[in-house]
């Protein structure tokens, strides 16, 4: 067995072809982006999260792993695509020779990090779901026809800004954002993000913390 790190997972070209597949997949698809910078942000923050509120240094390595990963599925087909991409990354997983016990519990990430079929199952999981519904922002955006947007376009346009905010004392993550309420209200975002946040809530439940969410300067959770 070998001691997979994050750098090895990011520096493989098999894993950034599928990643870089998938997204041109969903591109064709008329999906947002989910290219290797979101791969890589979901990865870093899913990391910061797990040490800031207390988690080993190995336990943060492992969700950064789960968290350039967690998207590979999108190659085969965006149903079911956590699945797929579970089962995606325990082949290539084991062929690196990784503790099949850390397989397990990145797998288990993965295969629950779509609100449509997941849940928070372990820590690995509770942070990867963080990290990821927490990525909204107006890159993410690919058509570029404001007149053509559909509702998540013109949600994820809206967004000026998005940061993580973790309280290691008070152990809250609280999601802060900037809206442009011409664009979209914030009815809007909670129509169409409000499975995504009660996820993100009992994400932050399972690691005994509280998830919070201000826009525009207004708490709302």
């Amino acid at each position: 067995m070998t001691q997979i790190m994050y750098k090895d997972i990011k520096d493989n070209s098999e894993i950034n072809t599928y990643l870089q597949k998938g997204n041109e997949l969903l591109g064709v698809l008329g999906f947002t982006e989910h290219s290797l910078k979101h791969a890589s942000k979901v990865a870093e923050a899913a990391g910061t999260i797990l040490l800031q509120l207390g988690y080993s240094e190995r336990e943060a390595e492992l969700v950064k792993i789960a968290g350039y990963i967690h998207d590979i599925g999108n190659v085969v087909n965006r149903v079911d695509h956590a699945q797929t991409g579970a089962i995606l990354a325990f082949n290539i997983l084991t062929r690196l020779q990784m503790n099949p016990k850390e397989i397990a519990l990145i797998i288990a990430a993965i295969g629950n990090h779509d609100e449509s079929t997941g849940s928070a199952v372990n820590t690995i999981s509770s942070a990867l779901i963080l990290a990821d519904k927490t990525d909204v922002r107006r890159s993410r955006v690919r058509n570029s026809d404001f007149a053509t947007f559909d509702i998540h376009d013109r949600v994820n346009y809206a967004v000026e800004s998005s940061e993580i905010k973790i309280n290691p004392d008070k152990r809250t993550v609280l999601l802060d954002l900037q809206i442009d309420t011409t664009i979209v209200s914030v009815i809007d975002y909670f129509e169409i993000f409000l499975a995504r946040m009660l996820m993100c809530r009992r994400a932050a439940n399972f690691l005994d913390a509280k998830f919070e969410l201000m826009i525009n300067e207004a708490k709302l959770l």
